[in-house]
């Protein structure tokens, strides 16, 4: 077993300044946990680049090795659930927040937060969904629950290059929807008609400035990615009885609406968290990626780095320009 590992750490070598570089860090470093794991591969988030950023919100303590995902084999496990060799997938929880995270080869972590990886997927494969894959479908399966049902109507994905809105587009696809795509990115189009959105949005095109308390019914649900105005005007727009999942607010925390369309239009807002949900709701989450979401594209929404490239994407997810999903493969 290796003493040593490399990992990316971030510093705050003065205050309000914060720097990110790959080091040479001991097992020993690494926190309290019952099981140790040897990863091969992580992914890169938003909250991801939040952290290596010096986010507070995220990340309260550095030095800090971000990632909020991880995949690879238990190396050494005092929890009877895993062994050494277990195929395992850490996924939220606090990795990569205030825990040393995914964007190192090895980490140490709590076996509650631990999962054995899904039958029918690689470690690779895992992680090109990650976070966002399984925020994605937490966000369709509500949707489907609710119910809002292909025949019904178009649904809405808003912020739909990134990471959670490509993997939400391209599940709904799958499931039958006629899929309606916002993006700031037109160029992006062939991108998103290839995951297989039906029609897509201009950003500009997606807020309503007019104040008016309820628009023109369009969409039968709605997953949004991004918050703010965006999700203010699609809840506006949702026909009766419909649902609208929320799970970022990278455009704005704040939801500038009025009560109309929940109590005239009888419409559902529905809260997506992916850092704490319960094993008894991420396991069957997991399996339905794995089975009846398992997409037949997953390449083509799939940029794969080493860690010495992992700055340089870290600057590109913060300035908006990411499109599908990163992964880092920690052996290359």
């Amino acid at each position: 077993m290796p003493s040593t590992f490399q990992a990316m750490v971030v510093t705050q070598p003065k205050p309000g300044q914060f720097q990110r570089g790959i080091v040479t860090r001991n097992l020993d470093d690494l926190p309290a946990g019952e099981v140790l794991i040897r990863v091969r591969y992580s992914s890169l988030n938003y909250k991801d680049a939040l952290s290596a950023s010096g986010n507070r919100g995220v990340t309260r303590r550095y030095p800090h090795t971000p990632g909020i995902d991880a995949a690879g084999e238990v190396l050494e496990s005092v929890s009877p659930d895993f062994s050494p060799g277990d195929a395992v997938i850490v996924s939220c929880y606090d990795l990569g927040m205030n825990t040393s995270g995914g964007f190192a080869q090895c980490i140490r972590v709590p076996a509650k937060w631990v999962m054995p990886l899904p039958a029918g997927l690689t470690l690779r494969e895992s992680m090109i969904y990650g976070t966002a894959g399984f925020t994605a479908a937490q966000s369709v399966d509500r949707l489907e629950r609710h119910p809002v049902l292909p025949d019904q109507g178009k649904v809405l994905v808003t912020g739909a290059t990134g990471g959670v809105g490509s993997m939400a587009v391209a599940m709904l696809a799958l499931s039958g929807f006629t899929v309606a795509a916002v993006t700031g990115k037109p160029e992006q189009e062939p991108f998103l008609r290839d995951l297989g959105a039906q029609e897509i949005v201009l950003r500009e095109k997606s807020i309503d400035r007019s104040a008016r308390m309820l628009l023109k019914e369009k969409w039968a649900g709605v997953i949004d990615t991004v918050g703010g105005d965006i999700l203010a005007t699609a809840i506006k727009s949702t026909r009766y009885g419909g649902a609208v999942t929320c799970c970022g607010n990278v455009a704005s925390p704040d939801l500038p609406l009025n009560v109309y369309p929940f109590i005239l239009r009888g419409i559902s807002l529905i809260g997506i968290d992916s850092a704490e949900c319960p094993m008894a709701v991420r396991i069957p989450i997991w399996h339905k990626i794995a089975t009846c979401w398992r997409l037949p594209n997953l390449e083509r929404v799939t940029t794969e780095i080493s860690l010495k490239e992992l700055d340089q994407h870290i600057e590109h997810i913060l300035q908006g320009k990411q499109k599908g999903r990163v992964i880092l493969n920690l052996d290359a």
